[in-house]
């Protein structure tokens, strides 16, 4: 079989390469700072930051947007390079096995990372594995298949930037506009995918916001809703008999009413989720560590906080004694001056700073002190 487009060449490939090389960085480094403010090790659970408060808003709206950007180049990249996929025999030496293979091993895992990213973004997930500690695991995966198929086309890479071997690496004279139009496609698709999507995190232009799963001023009170009351399993007697119960040295129980009658504080904080969207919102409520304080808890002391919700992974959360002790992190009461709607998590929910919106728990029924 034989391909004789022009652009099936080293040069572009490269070029192509270097970029989503850059997308899939970012993605990786990103996607640790996700994962370890979800799933904490002992070690590290009590020093997270709080500060800044828009951290994670930021680093997580990278993620998706850089992941979103990474699909494009990853199909421009396989189109580039795919006839050498067909090359016959398959395997001619050691060095060009181990190329192979890493080739196998990078399209498999990558291109299973951005499908999956894109379908989680979505909510929506056709498979039996759960998608946080698998999309984690492969993108080990990915990030080491990158560095072995550097390591194997470290001469190909070498001659690029030398430019030692323009004969094979460079297209002729006549074809480099094909090339360049190439690229600047490529980056033309990048821009648009990001500047229809980046909206649901940079709500600046939220108005641009067309091809992404979220808006930022959809939803109940202005904010949008990933798990609604009615997912959580939650019914109405349960939200009408609502208690407050807080587990410590001095424990006590306060009803809404209580909770409401004591001194309330407010925080500008944003809801900032793991699927790319956050926006900022007006929160006030009673501060965690009045609430720590008052059922005699140390300085250190940790807190575990658990949910109305009857089923879901996050029904039980924990956070380290820099979020319990921040000024800014509440159990809150009310959003954007109104009482927090069944969705938003009524009665009380929590809200802290640099936090996945999957750890700002709703429906908060009970404050464990650590």
């Amino acid at each position: 079989m034989r391909f004789s487009g022009r652009l099936h060449d080293p040069r572009t490939a490269t070029a192509l390469g270097r970029l989503l090389g850059a997308a899939f960085a970012v993605c990786f480094l990103t996607g640790l700072i996700s994962h370890y403010l979800q799933q904490p090790p002992s070690w590290l659970a009590g020093h997270l930051p709080a500060r800044p408060v828009w951290g994670y808003r930021i680093t997580q709206g990278l993620h998706i947007a850089c992941g979103l950007a990474a699909i494009v180049l990853l199909l421009a990249k396989l189109w580039t390079v795919y006839p050498r996929l067909f090359i016959w025999p398959p395997v001619r030496s050691v060095r060009h096995g181990l190329e192979r293979l890493s080739v196998a091993l990078l399209v498999a895992s990558a291109v299973f990372q951005v499908l999956t990213g894109l379908l989680n973004i979505a909510e929506w997930y056709p498979w039996p594995f759960s998608f946080v500690p698998v999309h984690f695991a492969v993108a080990w995966v990915v990030a080491g298949s990158i560095l072995l198929h550097i390591a194997v086309k470290a001469p190909e890479i070498r001659d690029h930037w030398s430019r030692r071997s323009p004969g094979t690496l460079a297209l002729p004279a006549a074809d480099a506009p094909d090339r360049r139009s190439l690229l600047l496609g490529v980056g033309a698709a990048v821009g648009a995918v990001t500047l229809t999507t980046v909206g649901q995190s940079f709500t600046p232009l939220k108005d641009l916001d067309l091809l992404a799963p979220r808006n930022p001023d959809y939803g109940p009170q202005g904010l949008p809703v990933n798990r609604t009351v009615a997912a959580a399993g939650i019914s109405a007697s349960a939200l009408r008999d609502w208690r407050l119960e807080v587990v410590g040295p001095t424990p006590y129980v306060l009803t809404l009413d209580q909770l409401a009658a004591l001194p309330q504080n407010e925080s500008r904080l944003p809801i900032a989720c793991v699927e790319g969207w956050s926006v900022n919102a007006h929160w006030s409520g009673v501060r965690i560590r009045d609430l720590l304080d008052r059922a005699g808890a140390a300085p250190d002391a940790a807190l575990r906080v658990v949910s109305l919700e009857t089923r879901g992974a996050y029904r039980v959360m924990e956070m380290g004694r820099t979020y319990a002790r921040d000024p800014k992190t509440l159990l809150a009461l009310r959003l954007n001056g109104q009482v927090l709607s069944p969705s938003h998590g009524y009665p009380a929910r929590i809200i802290a700073p640099n936090r996945p919106g999957v750890l700002q728990t709703k429906w908060v029924t009970r404050l464990e002190v650590l």
